[in-house]
């Protein structure tokens, strides 16, 4: 699946672990020059290590979704170092669960930083760039949770649901540009994710029904590849995927 991938150059945010770092070497596999956002700067430089000696591109920037000069910087990496931006992925998330009565006001601010306003960051990063070039493509993270609502989740839900307004709003912006935009909603995914949460019981209770039935980081990278290999007249805008044995 290599057709409109090859050279294309993409910026991934969250790519030290997970759905993004699975992402990540996947599609430089596949000929994308890949440029890798995370806090976590040792990690980065190991994928980008393992990249490289594959024969493939990529570059790091060590970034905080929740600063925009961070985001700016990544992006602005991409540019300067290969010449345009064909792709970001705005992938970086966090989801520490808890009832609202437990009032973990610093991680509902949290959730909202990086979930929300880090995927606009992102967006505002890119568009310039996309704009100028006539092409682009945005691919943002929701979740099977920013499709309804559970206990325990509602600041969570509140977050993806956001994020799939923000990507069908920037759609409907975006078409005089010849932009792409597409929504991935992903369900049990063996990650990190579950590692934020801190809610005595839930934590271990979850992590062990994703351990149990979640799919693979890789799944997620296929999803992506999927929707950057379409041809450029086609606008892939939302896929929604979870485990077969996953209910809801």
């Amino acid at each position: 699946m290599t057709d409109n991938i090859t050279g294309k150059v993409i910026v991934i945010t969250g790519a030290s672990s997970g759905m993004g770092e699975a992402t990540a070497r996947d599609l430089a596999a596949q000929g994308a020059k890949v440029v890798l956002g995370a806090r976590r700067a040792d990690r980065l430089d190991a994928i980008v290590r393992d990249i490289t000696e594959a024969g493939g591109q990529a570059t790091a920037v060590a970034t905080d979704v929740t600063k925009l000069a961070d985001v700016r910087k990544l992006v602005d990496t991409a540019k300067e170092t290969y010449g345009r931006v064909d792709v970001i992925f705005n992938n970086a998330g966090l989801m520490p669960l808890s009832p609202l009565d437990s009032l973990r006001i610093d991680e509902w601010d949290r959730m909202i930083d990086v979930n929300m306003k880090g995927t606009l960051y992102g967006i505002a990063a890119a568009l310039p760039y996309m704009k100028a070039q006539k092409s682009g493509h945005v691919i943002n993270v929701s979740s099977v949770y920013g499709h309804k609502v559970v206990a325990t989740g509602a600041v969570y839900c509140a977050t993806k649901h956001a994020v799939r307004a923000i990507s069908e709003g920037l759609r409907q912006e975006v078409k005089d540009y010849n932009i792409r935009v597409t929504t991935l909603s992903p369900g049990a995914v063996r990650t990190e994710l579950t590692d934020h949460i801190t809610e005595p019981g839930l934590a271990e209770g979850v992590s062990d029904v994703v351990a149990k039935i979640g799919v693979p980081a890789s799944t997620m990278a296929r999803m992506v590849a999927f929707a950057i290999s379409q041809p450029d007249d086609v606008d892939v805008n939302e896929i929604l995927f979870r485990p077969t044995i996953q209910p809801t």
